[in-house]
């Protein structure tokens, strides 16, 4: 054997043995993979075909600790032209857990998951006085693995790679009494991590948090993806209501963390969609999109045309809201629609899809929202009252769980439509029904588009107090337990008024993919099915594995899980178990990056307890507090394989 040959088979064996990350390298996803040997002869090894994930079961008191930490008992199968299968063994891998003292990339420490004011001056919990700290997020959710062109930050020693994370909330300050949720502005960082070329192992070198001055800081950032043109796009979940702020408590203290008054925010500064985009240094700038809909922003997902924008809406009476870019690659103007469903909706897999049809809301720009936002009070947009004016010139509408009568303002228009969407879908008829409309995700080969439903109650069953009669979204009895829903994409649309729609991307139907199913508490105290998904909320679908991973955000399953559902052969596998109380958050699946895959995932809030957690508590507490900091912090990071040395020959 020659010195070049014994270099290329080491070569060979470093790109796709050792510990990698999902190690699934683009070499497999196509062509195959040709070897010299000895004597000039030639071997053709055998290509990559598909993907399976062994299931683990869920974990139980027979063994406690591993219901207090995240446990991970699967395997990714990958299965070859000739018949041949590897398959690698998965462990999950933390960064870190919020709270700790990691690096800045310039010899200090920085509290990661740290929050900070306008004037990015640390915001201290003193609700334990001798014990004053800076707050710190117990909430990681949205994550974007991506890389930079130029990237150069000093200490990374293999490849530049960054993680973009933001952070929703903090569950309590540290007295464990005062609640916190939504109270702080949410932080985003950027990690920069060294990215080993030989095992696609992941380290971090350096974390940034990102200055969100300039966009007035940011409001509970829940899900997030990443654009194909490489930013990440964030969210604000849960708008605030414009004509209640200046007494809403929530609110006020919010302002009051930001900007050290109860009064300095303007609620129309939030509920709309932020981009963060990653600098070669590791630092990143951030922009608003006020054009994409004051709506309760679960996430964003981006089609292929990089135009067409499909959004998560996690609200009671939520609907499906599209959003097409003027320009590629360019969310800062464009043309806001709204779905209506028509006849036969059903969240039963056996049943047909149901049409959609879309109502055009308005087109804007980014710019000329903002200005709408910082010059116009609610009552200038329209009038609202929650009890019957007894005035035929107010509509009745459900809007965010709440029946309401509303009347627009004369050529008020454009402002109800991008800072009272809700309210202003409600009034020209879309179907606003749904109950929390979490996660969105595209599958390109099929051009199908899926949506979870973390639950179907409420505004979704017929007889329901907010539960639209004629709006097309109408179930016979709630799902607690929710589902996914799948969407079939197609061009050469129109809509209700008659004007074509500039997309090929564009939903045409709604189906129900996959469901949960309630139960009566087992004896470990589920309420929903624990072989089955429950509450689903982040998805992402990997194109090269063909999968879709389901993440939970589950009051029915007492640890909560990251289940994948394979597309093709509709087998559902559990992955993962986040720490019980926990939820798992942060999903992101990379098919490539410098040839490796990953899959990120975070978790917030372990030993969040419920009712469903009384046969488990006692135990479980102690050990999630010694784990995690008191409760206080969560893990950020992702799925790795653990060691295994790949064969060039089959046995």
């Amino acid at each position: 054997m020659t010195s070049s040959l014994q270099f290329n088979r080491r070569q060979w064996l470093q790109t796709f043995a050792g510990a990698p990350l999902l190690p699934l390298a683009t070499s497999f996803s196509g062509a195959s993979m040709m070897l010299t040997a000895c004597g000039g002869t030639t071997q053709t090894l055998a290509s990559f075909v598909s993907a399976s994930f062994t299931a683990m079961p869920a974990p139980t008191l027979a063994n406690a600790a591993q219901m207090a930490t995240t446990t991970v008992g699967s395997s990714l199968n990958l299965n070859f032209s000739d018949g041949s299968q590897q398959s690698y063994k998965l462990s999950y891998q933390p960064f870190f857990v919020t709270g700790d003292l990691v690096s800045d990339g310039k010899g200090g420490k920085v509290l990661s998951g740290g929050y900070y004011d306008i004037n990015n001056k640390p915001i201290m919990d003193t609700t334990v006085a001798g014990k004053e700290r800076q707050y710190f997020s117990d909430s990681p959710d949205g994550t974007s693995l991506l890389t930079v062109p130029n990237a150069n930050v000093p200490g990374v020693k293999g490849n530049p790679v960054f993680a973009v994370v933001q952070f929703e909330y903090t569950t309590w300050a540290q007295d464990g009494v005062t609640g916190m949720y939504g109270k702080l502005p949410s932080p985003i960082a950027v990690l920069t991590l060294d990215q080993d070329p030989a095992t696609g192992k992941l380290s971090l070198v350096k974390y940034h948090n990102v200055d969100t001055s300039s966009v007035n800081g940011l409001w509970i950032t829940c899900g997030a993806s990443l654009s194909p043109w490489g930013t990440h796009l964030s969210s604000e979940e849960y708008e605030p209501n414009a004509f209640t702020a200046a007494t809403d408590a929530q609110f006020k203290a919010f302002s009051k963390n930001l900007y050290g008054s109860e009064t300095a925010a303007n609620p129309y500064n939030y509920g709309h969609m932020p981009e963060v985009t990653v600098n070669p240094d590791g630092t990143a700038s951030i922009k608003k999109h006020y054009n994409l809909g004051r709506i309760s922003h679960e996430l964003v997902q981006v089609m292929p045309d990089n135009r067409t924008v499909l959004m998560g809406d996690d609200a009671t009476n939520s609907g499906y809201f599209v959003f097409v870019a003027d320009k590629e690659k360019d969310l800062s103007a464009g043309t806001l629609y709204v779905a209506k469903v028509g006849a036969g909706f059903s969240i039963d897999p056996a049943a047909p899809a149901a049409p959609l049809t879309w109502i055009k809301l308005g087109s804007a720009t980014s710019a000329e929202i903002k200005t709408l936002a910082t010059t116009l009070k609610p009552t200038d947009i329209m009038a609202v009252s929650t009890t019957d004016p007894q005035d035929a010139s107010y509509t009745k509408v459900n809007a965010n769980g709440k029946t309401e009568w509303i009347k627009l303002m004369p050529g008020m228009e454009k402002a109800a439509a991008f800072l009272e969407t809700h309210r202003y879908a409600s009034l020209v008829g879309a179907s606003m029904g749904f109950s929390k409309m979490e996660g969105t995700t595209v599958n390109i080969k099929d051009k199908v588009a899926y949506s979870a439903l973390q639950n179907c109650i409420a505004s979704m069953v017929a007889g329901n107090a907010y539960n639209t009669v004629g709006n097309g979204v109408s179930i016979p009895k709630s799902l607690n337990a929710g589902a996914v829903m799948a969407l079939n994409l197609k061009g050469g649309l129109k809509d209700t008024a008659g004007a074509a729609i500039n997309s090929e991307w564009m939903p045409v139907d709604t189906k129900a993919l996959i469901t949960g199913e309630d139960i009566t508490a087992d004896t470990l105290g589920n309420t929903a099915n624990p072989e089955k998904i429950a509450n689903p909320d982040n998805l992402k679908f990997s194109e090269t594995l063909r999968t879709l991973f389901i993440g939970e955000d589950s009051g029915q399953h007492v640890n909560n899980f990251l289940w994948a559902y394979n597309i093709d052969t509709k087998v559902l596998s559990r992955i993962m178990s986040i720490p019980a109380g926990g939820e798992s958050t942060g999903l992101h699946a990379v098919d490539e990056l410098n040839g490796w895959t990953y899959i990120m995932s975070n978790f917030q809030h372990a030993g969040d307890w419920g009712g469903i957690h009384n046969t488990v508590k006692s135990t479980l507490d102690p050990l999630i507090k010694a784990n995690y900091k008191d409760k206080f912090g969560a893990a950020v990071g992702y799925l790795t394989a653990e060691l295994t040395q790949m064969r060039l020959t089959k046995a």
